[in-house]
């Protein structure tokens, strides 16, 4: 998989947060996708705790900003990002790591 397609991927997640996008959050992620946010805590595995997940957030009203180029070494990409929310100051980093298919099969937010 190419730097444009996990970059595009990365702009992908970033409209679907902002836009409270199931759809887009599905596209994104593998079916047996696991993500830890925050790095640390219990993972969500597979897309139906994903969606779980990203359901309590969209409910938050937090909007997401890209803050910086998205960094893509090997199969995975890594980007900066502030979360824009009253009485809320969190700038994480966030980790996709890809399969073949393009899809996220690994998501670690490390949170700042």
């Amino acid at each position: 998989m190419d730097k444009q397609h996990k970059i595009a991927a990365v702009h992908k997640y970033m409209e679907a947060f902002s836009n409270a996008d199931m759809g887009l959050i599905r596209e994104i992620y593998a079916d047996d996708a696991v993500v830890e946010d925050p790095v640390g805590s219990e993972p969500y595995v597979g897309i139906d705790a994903i969606v779980g997940f990203y359901e309590e957030a969209f409910a938050t009203g937090a909007k997401i900003a890209l803050v910086g180029d998205v960094r893509c070494a090997g199969n995975a990409a890594a980007f900066a990002f502030d979360v824009i929310m009253e009485g809320v100051d969190i700038s994480p980093i966030d980790v996709f790591e890809f399969n073949e298919a393009g899809k996220v099969v690994q998501m670690r937010a490390y949170w700042g």
